[in-house]
């Protein structure tokens, strides 16, 4: 099935709450996001069901994604890949010199997917979940002038 990426409305908002994502928003906090003027919000469909979603906040100069995450029966079939995808668009067209996340640092899959599309290493956070597990801070740099991305080695050492 064909895969579109969307802007998020208020009607979408309960079917990405549904979505167990890692970092979960409730009704309140979602509508919240769609009407600060610096937040950011997609969802990936398929035909009418929203499938994913994409919440970012786009500050200056910088993207700061807040949460990804992909309805459990959907995930391994590069939904998060696309929503991604759309964001370093995104980033480009809008000259943006970042792109800044926190992920888990026992989720391997999204550090990897991370990784595929660029994104470096920079710091850890401790205990920085509610559970006390670690967060892995990354970063996507952009050159400005041409949107390329620019490569960058890991600053801190991460489990293979």
């Amino acid at each position: 099935m064909t895969v579109r990426i969307e802007p998020m409305t208020d009607g979408d908002v309960t079917s990405v709450v549904a979505i167990d994502g890692p970092t979960p928003m409730s009704d309140e906090q979602l509508r919240a996001e769609l009407l600060r003027p610096w937040a950011r919000s997609w969802v990936a469909r398929e035909g009418p069901d929203v499938v994913a979603f994409l919440v970012v906040w786009h500050v200056a100069d910088e993207l700061h994604v807040l949460n990804v995450a992909t309805r459990v029966d959907r995930r391994r079939r590069g939904l998060a890949r696309a929503l991604m995808g759309h964001l370093v668009a995104y980033g480009r067209a809008g000259h943006v010199k970042h792109v800044l996340l926190e992920v888990r640092r026992s989720n391997l899959g999204a550090i990897a997917l991370y990784r595929a599309l660029g994104f470096f290493a920079m710091g850890l956070r401790s205990r920085y979940y509610p559970d006390d597990e670690d967060a892995v801070e990354m970063v996507l740099a952009f050159d400005v002038e041409t949107g390329e991305i620019v490569p960058h080695p890991d600053e801190v050492k991460l489990p293979a």
